[in-house]
């Protein structure tokens, strides 16, 4: 199968959906896009992730193909995060996702207000 169908309950596209529908791995992407971090940059460019779900959604990128984990032989050991090109094929739609959240992030919020 090379194609999915997403609105098929049994198809592994909606698995897709929620990887990147995910919020961590949304910010993962974007932060990545500039080139390979270190956990704690990483971390710290994100902000507010903790280290369990920030390990947990970068194995689980790094086993959907969209993160290399490479680990230098250095005392400390390091350790950088990269995009693959799959990875790197999911910024353009991410990117556009993300300007129209932060366009419409005013109004969103004023509709919420209203419903509360």
């Amino acid at each position: 199968m090379d194609t999915g169908d997403v609105f098929d309950p049994n198809c592994p596209t909606r698995v897709v959906l929620d990887r990147i529908g995910d919020k961590w791995s949304v910010l993962v992407l974007l932060s990545l896009i500039g080139g390979p971090m270190r956990f704690t940059r990483l971390r710290a460019r994100m902000g507010g992730v903790t280290p369990k779900v920030l390990t947990q959604t970068l194995r689980a990128m790094e086993l959907d193909g969209l993160v290399t984990r490479e680990v230098f032989a250095e005392v400390p050991p390091r350790v950088e995060y990269a995009l693959t090109d799959l990875g790197r094929s999911l910024h353009e739609p991410v990117s556009v996702v993300t300007r129209w959240a932060e366009q419409n992030v005013a109004e969103i919020l004023r509709y919420r207000e209203k419903a509360s």
